[in-house]
């Protein structure tokens, strides 16, 4: 499934969309290219979920960690890996909390070191504004897809 977001509020109230289609812990994978809008869809998920902070691209920290309405919340940004090695010297299996909701960009940089994905997503350039894809890869991920496709649109 996919729709169009015209623009950065779009982006915005997609991933509030998505954050009220959640119900517990997920992963989710986020793809698309530099500038494509993944931490903005997931700005407006943690603000979705009650989180009223800033919300940084963790390019360079590997991951910025929330707590959300008493949830923890892990949202990294995989860019800047030479090797998924590296995810064991930095520690990835302290954040891998069965409990939390998990935002992995650029996921294919830790290939065979990360947990399966519950919902994948994809951000692509379309016209003046962007596409979103996205497709269950697990039991809980059809749930959150069913209760996302579900959801009255925002976007």
């Amino acid at each position: 499934m996919s729709c169009h977001l015209v623009d950065e509020n779009a982006t915005l109230a997609f991933g509030a969309r998505l954050a009220d289609a959640l119900c517990g812990p997920a992963i989710l994978y986020l793809h698309g290219e530099l500038g494509a809008g993944k931490t903005t869809l997931c700005r407006g998920l943690l603000r979705a979920l009650g989180h009223t902070g800033q919300v940084r691209s963790p390019t360079y920290t590997l991951v910025e960690p929330y707590e959300v309405a008493g949830r923890q919340v892990f949202h990294f940004d995989l860019y800047r890996l030479r090797d998924p090695e590296e995810l064991e010297q930095f520690g990835i299996r302290d954040y891998l909390d069965p409990a939390a909701l998990l935002l992995f960009e650029w996921a294919d940089h830790g290939a065979g070191h990360l947990p399966a994905a519950d919902v994948e997503l994809t951000i692509t350039a379309d016209g003046a504004g962007r596409r979103i894809a996205w497709h269950a890869s697990s039991v809980r991920g059809t749930a959150i897809v069913t209760r996302l496709e579900s959801s009255p649109r925002r976007a």
